[in-house]
Order: C-alpha cells, then structure tokens, then sequence
C-alpha cells in the first residue's frame, strides 16, 4: 500500500512547527522562513529563508524531523542574503501614498539609532530613491568576490543602497518585460555585496504583480510593513496586497498610516485631510500594530525633492519623531 502524501505533508508541517525562533518566539512555518516545501518518494525537500544569524535553525529541523520513521534523508536549501541579519519589505496596495519616501525616512531613523541600514529599491516601475536621499547618476561597480562578482552598493547618508534605478537612463521609461525583469530583481537580491547590515529594507513596487511576486518568493523576507493612506479606497488595495503576501506566508509586521492630519500651523490642531481611521481599521482586521501615523507636512515631500528626508533634516518635527517611533519599534521586535 503506498503512503498517503498529503498525511506525510502534514506531519512533516507538524514538526516543522515545533521548531521557533527564539526573537520573533513564533514557529518557522508560521513566519514562512520554510517555503517549496516537497515530499518525494521516502525524501524531504524544502526551502529556509533566513538572516545570516539564524542558521542553527537548519540543525533544529534536521533534529525534529530525524524522528520520521519513513524519512531518508532531508534536503534543505539555505536562502539567505550574506551578512544580513533583518530583511524587511515595505509595500503598498497602490502608488500615490508616499511609500517609498516612508521607506526612506524608515532607513534614516533606523541608522540614527545606531543599526546598519542598507535600501533596496525595487520599485522596478518608479525607482525614486536615489534621488531621495540626495544621489546623481553614479555608476555601479562590479567586485570580485570569493563567491564570484558582486554589485558594490552606493553608501549615501549612511545607508547602503542599491537601485534598478541607477541602471535607467535618465528620463528613460524602465520598460522591462517578463524574463528580463526576473531575472534583474533574482540579480540585485543575490549578487549584491551588502557587507554586515542589521536590516536591509526592500522599497516593493505598488501592487501585486511579476515584480513583486519574484521579490517575495525570491528573498528572505521576514516581514512586511504596509504602507497606506486613511481613505478606504486605498484600504481597499491593501487588502489585495495582504492576500499575496498570506499566499506566501510573510506575516505583516505592521501598518503606517501615511498623511494622517494636517497640522494647522497657527493652533497646532490636527485635520484628517484624507478622511480617518483607516489605517485602525486596517490594524484591527490584521491583528497587525498600527505602526505610526505621519502627519501631512511639506517638508517631507520637499525632503524627497532635495534628497534631505525630514527625519535627518529635523528629526525633532512631529513626523521625524514618528518615524524614530516606528525604527524603536521595529528595533524592539528584532532584538
């Protein structure tokens, strides 16, 4: 009689349950460090995706699933970025809600309170963050490497970046189809020489397209901070958003309300432009933290302009003090 697979499925899944991170305190399978997961003939074969720090979790597994009686042998493929610890992925249902700039001020504020910080910008459609923090047409460098060559990212205002941008010619749309889109983003996520980074955070592309699906799949994302705006039309594409992530399982680490309130600048009191409660309302339907709430302030959008992100240029504003808020928290769940 052969075996069931689908019971050897699950008892496989229960084991792999049992083994927990010890920072997150949540197991492997919950937080979709295990993906591709296959059972063939009397083997186990999955994929870990993890930190450069969590690699005696490849041990734990061998250890819980060495008690299956039918079980060879079990493969295990590491994925991993070298020498980073955090890669965190911040998304957004729809363009338009300050994303990006969100992921900029976000890499600031984490670097302002010591972490080392690098910026992937993969929003392969818009690629806006060089010029965010302040950064021309540069040249990429190519390395050599023990493990073969390696793009150099660019250090700029402390955090090391690196972006599809700099491959763009200027005022040149980046009209990439299928294939050579794949295969950029499988690039820039494997052949990347980061050095030693505590977070390494992925400006997504809005939506839920290729791009996205390949970065998600492709990387050892720990968990993505979604980005949105009060109005329920953009609550509505977040949604969307949430759905590819839970088909993967990447948990959602939190929500940032993004143009909040407008600050009157006479009375200092707070005016929901955009409508409220949208971001709560969010948070509720995830059982996610709502991470923070960023003001409506022109000096953020100018700071994107200038290449001076508020939370560098006065990170004693309302809004710079909101993203060091988010950094603490974010620095309080992965330590």
């Amino acid at each position: 009689m052969q075996p069931n697979p689908d019971s050897r499925q699950q008892e496989v899944v229960r084991l792999l349950k049992q083994v927990i991170e010890p920072t997150l305190k949540n197991d492997i399978v919950s937080l979709g460090m295990v993906r591709n997961l296959r059972i063939v003939n009397d083997y186990v074969y999955l994929r870990l995706y993890i930190g450069c720090h969590q690699h005696q979790l490849q041990a734990e597994i061998q250890s819980v699933l060495s008690s299956l009686s039918w079980c060879k042998k079990t493969y295990i493929q590491l994925c991993t970025i070298a020498g980073v610890k955090t890669t965190l992925a911040v998304s957004s249902g729809k363009g338009g809600v300050g994303k990006s700039t969100t992921t900029v001020n976000l890499a600031a504020a984490l670097r302002l309170q010591g972490a080392k910080v690098g910026l992937l910008d993969a929003d392969v459609y818009g690629p806006n963050v060089p010029q965010m923090l302040g950064l021309g047409q540069a040249d990429i460098q190519v390395i050599q490497t023990p493990t073969g060559e390696k793009f150099l990212p660019l250090e700029v205002q402390g955090i090391k970046l690196m972006s599809v941008g700099l491959l763009a010619e200027t005022n040149r749309p980046l009209a990439w189809r299928g294939p050579v889109l794949h295969k950029i983003i499988t690039q820039f996520l494997q052949d990347v020489e980061w050095g030693e980074l505590d977070y390494l955070l992925i400006d997504l592309p809005p939506g839920t397209g290729d791009a996205q699906i390949t970065i998600i799949q492709e990387s050892p994302i720990c968990g993505v901070i979604l980005v949105t705006t009060p109005q329920q039309v953009a609550i509505a594409d977040v949604r969307r958003n949430i759905y590819m992530f839970r088909q993967v399982g990447v948990p959602v680490l939190g929500i940032i309300e993004n143009m909040s309130y407008l600050i009157c600048g006479e009375c200092g009191s707070r005016t929901p432009i955009f409508g409220s409660g949208g971001g709560e309302q969010l948070a509720g339907e995830l059982q996610a933290p709502l991470l923070g709430q960023i003001p409506i302030d022109p000096r953020i959008s100018s700071g994107g302009d200038t290449g001076s992100p508020i939370t560098v240029s006065d990170s004693t504003s309302v809004a710079g003090k909101v993203f060091l808020q988010i950094a603490s928290a974010i620095g309080a769940t992965f330590t």
